[in-house]
């Protein structure tokens, strides 16, 4: 299985854009799930984290209170991310991952089934 991203694209700064992560070959139904980003010369960072159920979500404080992760119900296979209020410093690769290995959420070792990623660009 793998996730695919999409719904990147360009937008101006204090807009709004939702990504998804869908199930290739599979399910991640099963799965908690990530966010992460990684923007030009820097390293891959994390965004958001939520449980299987859909419970319990966790935000880095860079995006609390203008993102929001939640992913669709019944079936749970896809995860979305709300991006309210962007900024130039969201302008990165997105890419979402299956949550397989536990440890810290936010640390992307406890992570596996990368996805491509999906490009967000925030002009100011």
């Amino acid at each position: 299985v793998q996730a695919v991203e999409s719904g990147g694209g360009l937008v101006q700064a204090g807009g709004s854009l939702r990504l998804s992560c869908a199930a290739s070959g599979g399910t991640l139904s099963n799965y908690a799930m990530g966010w992460f980003r990684q923007a030009p010369g820097k390293g891959r960072e994390f965004v958001a984290h939520i449980s299987g159920s859909g419970g319990s979500r966790y935000y880095t404080d860079s995006v609390k209170g203008r993102f929001t992760i939640s992913r669709d119900n019944p079936t749970k296979n896809t995860v979305y991310l709300q991006m309210n209020s962007l900024k130039s410093e969201d302008t990165a690769v997105y890419y979402c991952a299956a949550y397989t290995r536990g440890g810290a959420y936010y640390s992307m070792a406890g992570y596996d089934y990368w996805g491509q990623g999906t490009q967000v660009t925030v002009s100011s």
